[in-house]
């Protein structure tokens, strides 16, 4: 078992882990969740070895075998196949020293040693790295060709296979669907389901820690908490958790209050100095208890477009590709306004391809593209990350965007992104992957686009921020064109499907348990997948009066949400004053003589404020409800 016993960890200045204690047994499938720079990968590093604890224990079984995925690929002129083979490295030891005993002619060596291969399934191992790649996307041609020959995210696919190839004890996987498609995410998970030993995976997929995990660690506030269940009971039980925390601070809260009112009330008067002396003594020993937080740092919204058009775009017997040669072709779709579009096929058939066309990246090699004179599009791809000036703070490229805006209207719509004080006035280079990202987002967002097209938009963003993009893309008034991996986030933001497949684009008629079924049918029948399979899921009128519907009970939310805005402002004013009469109150100085008009007046203006603050606390809870049930329909 891995056991982390009273950790402390740091990096740099900041600490990590302090105090830490954990035990994961043998078998355990664990999702490692925690905001970004919560110490996640460092605990990676920490169990591989590459960095160590500045106090406590971390053990793991020395006979261990762990696997993990490299972070760079060699450009080697290897092939695909024996560079998968290289991540058994046992296997690659028997077959050097087979290799040596045949050149020295020694018999009993070389028979011992096809011994020790046939123990480990050596003679299978050619044929388990091909059904990996294959898995993973490479066809049998591929597998042969060099690793030189391959781009970064097939590199990255191929450390992936690498590190399946190794008949390891622990897994330890660091986002490993960031550089993978749909279909191939699907296939990971079945893998890992069917994986013997422990396994700790580093994931903001809500859908694939819900699929392979049986427990969750929680990596916060400098210690490690486990959970058991999956992603979904995790924030279940959390939930519980936290609501307990805050119902025992604010319990706490008011037995402070009434210790130190009684002692500023009566430390000065000789018949009661011991009692207020002995509560003295009390609040000293009382171990507080932290406030429970829960808020998303992330807050923002999609404007309303100043024009929505229909069509917003047509594609007219378009052809696409590269040079001369066509990826897609007779394309003839159109976008209108207020549609949802999510885009399925296998990684290679042309999604990015197709939103580059949408977006005007590209150009088409026939037919023609119709744009709406009121077209505005917002177009985020992971390229667009390499557009943003590495020298600049996030406020010069808002402020670029918008020269004549206040300042503080810019901090403002920036701090909704979570670049707050110091965040906004930052270079953007040192920044991590998921903070370039948001940045990317808040452009995209602060253009108020009618067209949004997004290609992957959820790769380096954690949990919250991928929640707080999806409630956005919900309320969004325009259409939506996205190609994404994380199911999640299409099942909540699309209502209709184009099938990429087969040199074409085509309706499918399903959601994404059918294009699931209809994938496994076509890899079991061995063909490739032909857009015109796809129409045996007829859903279509469903799929329509399901967006209808959303849209309805979209428009009902948002007076509901302006009037909650507006009670939670007086709640907070009115929250204010009673503290501050309270305050009074309990103070000696309210019972002083020259102060007995003003406590009158405090006493009644006190009666008042708590009646209206029951009113309007009773107001708001019901406008609670009333949109929990609005948004339990859109939902």
């Amino acid at each position: 078992m891995i056991q982390l016993q009273n950790l402390s960890l740091r990096r740099g200045l900041k600490e990590l882990l302090n105090n830490a204690s954990i035990t994961l047994n043998p078998g355990y499938k664990v999702g490692v969740v925690g905001a970004n720079g919560a110490g996640k990968s460092s605990l990676f590093a920490l169990l591989m070895g590459q960095l160590h604890a500045d106090s406590g224990d971390a053990t793991v079984p020395a006979h261990w075998t762990i696997a993990h995925v490299a972070q760079e690929t060699p450009a080697l002129e290897c092939s695909a196949l024996d560079y998968v083979l290289d991540g058994d490295a046992e296997l690659r030891q028997l077959q050097r020293k087979l290799a040596e005993a045949e050149q020295a002619n020694d018999g009993a060596a070389i028979g011992q040693l096809h011994g020790e291969l046939d123990h480990i399934d050596g003679y299978a191992a050619p044929a388990r790295a091909a059904k990996l790649l294959t898995g993973l996307g490479f066809d049998p041609e591929a597998q042969e060709r060099p690793v030189a020959s391959f781009s970064g995210g097939w590199r990255m696919r191929l450390n992936l296979a690498q590190a399946l190839m190794c008949r390891s004890d622990l897994l330890l996987l660091d986002e490993p669907t960031n550089h993978l498609d749909l279909e191939t995410v699907l296939w990971l998970e079945d893998w890992l389901k069917a994986y013997p030993g422990t396994l700790l995976v580093i994931s903001h997929d809500r859908d694939f820690l819900d699929a392979v995990c049986g427990q969750i660690v929680e990596v916060a506030n400098q210690t490690l908490t486990l959970y058991t269940g999956n992603y979904s009971q995790f924030e279940t039980m959390r939930a519980e958790k936290l609501a307990r925390q805050q119902s025992e601070f604010d319990k706490q809260q008011r037995q402070i209050a009434h210790l130190e009112s009684f002692i500023n009330r009566f430390k000065a008067k000789a018949t009661k100095a011991r009692q207020a002396q002995s509560r003295v003594k009390a609040l000293e020993k009382l171990e507080r208890i932290a406030p429970a937080h829960v808020d998303s740092p992330f807050d923002f919204t999609f404007a309303t477009p100043a024009a929505l058009p229909n069509p917003l775009l047509r594609l007219d017997k378009v052809a696409i590709g590269y040079g001369a040669t066509p990826i897609l072709q007779r394309v003839s779709l159109s976008v209108e306004a207020g549609s949802r579009i999510g885009l399925l096929g296998v990684n290679g058939a042309g999604k990015s391809t197709l939103v580059k066309l949408l977006a005007g990246e590209l150009k088409a090699l026939e037919g023609e593209v119709i744009g709406a004179q009121m077209l505005k599009i917002g177009y985020f791809a992971q390229h667009q990350l390499e557009t943003l000036r590495m020298d600049d703070t996030p406020l010069q490229h808002l402020a670029r965007l918008a020269p004549q805006a206040r300042e503080q209207e810019l901090r403002t719509f920036l701090g909704g992104f979570n670049f707050r004080g110091d965040a906004a006035t930052s270079p953007v280079g040192p920044m991590s992957g998921g903070e370039k990202a948001r940045l990317a987002l808040a452009l995209i967002v602060w253009e108020k686009p009618n067209l949004l097209l997004l290609d992957e938009p959820t790769n380096h963003l954690d949990l919250e921020m991928r929640h707080a993009l999806t409630l956005a893309l919900q309320d969004f008034p325009g259409a939506l064109v996205v190609v994404s991996h994380d199911r999640a986030l299409l099942e909540s933001t699309t209502d209709l499907f184009w099938l990429v497949a087969d040199g074409t684009v085509r309706p499918f008629d399903g959601d994404l348990e059918d294009y699931r079924q209809w994938r496994l049918e076509q890899l079991a029948e061995g063909a490739r997948p032909s857009a015109g399979d796809a129409q045996s899921v007829n859903r279509k009128e469903q799929k329509r009066q399901e967006a209808e519907e959303r849209q309805r009970l979209s428009a009902l939310k948002k007076p509901l949400l302006a009037k909650l805005g507006k009670l939670e402002k007086e709640l907070e004013k009115l929250s204010g004053e009673k503290a501050e009469l309270d305050a009074f109150l309990a103070s000696e100085e309210a019972y002083q003589d020259g102060n007995k008009a003003k406590l009158a007046d405090s006493i009644k203006r006190q009666g008042e404020v708590s009646a209206r603050l029951a009113e309007v606390e009773e107001e708001w809870l019901l406008l609670q409800d009333e949109l929990e049930g609005v948004s339990a329909n859109l939902a």
